[in-house]
């Protein structure tokens, strides 16, 4: 279920970045969906690694790399899905915020579980018989 919103909060932050940014547009709702899709698969996929490999602009820079890493990941999605165009770097830049800012928000509802495993277990009682 949480799987769900946070792809929920995805398409409405990108579909929000579309009615504030006019270099970012989609062909189709089909796209919107589609793009908040692939950009979860890229950014637990792909961004990991790039966050390893620039590591040291990252801390040379104070984290202020991270919005061009995050940029990144927005033009791979672009790159890879037809359908959605981004205009250029700074549109980029001004839709991983706002989908980030949105997805934070989602988070805050929803919890954040990323990275944890559970294990529910259930006990029978066998003196109730």
């Amino acid at each position: 279920m949480g799987f769900l919103i946070r792809a929920a909060m995805a398409v409405l932050g990108l579909w929000l970045a579309t009615q504030v940014l006019s270099g970012l547009t989609f062909a189709d709702t089909g796209s919107l969906v589609a793009a908040a899709l692939l950009l979860g698969i890229v950014n637990a996929v792909v961004r990991p690694l790039v966050l390893l490999l620039t590591l040291p602009l990252t801390v040379l820079s104070l984290g202020f790399f991270l919005l061009v890493v995050n940029a990144g990941m927005v033009g791979l999605v672009a790159w890879l899905l037809d359908g959605f165009r981004v205009a250029g770097f700074w549109t980029a830049v001004g839709t991983s915020v706002i989908v980030g800012i949105t997805s934070w928000i989602g988070s805050s509802f929803v919890g954040d579980n990323r990275g944890t495993f559970q294990v529910y277990t259930s006990r029978r009682n066998d003196g109730d018989q």
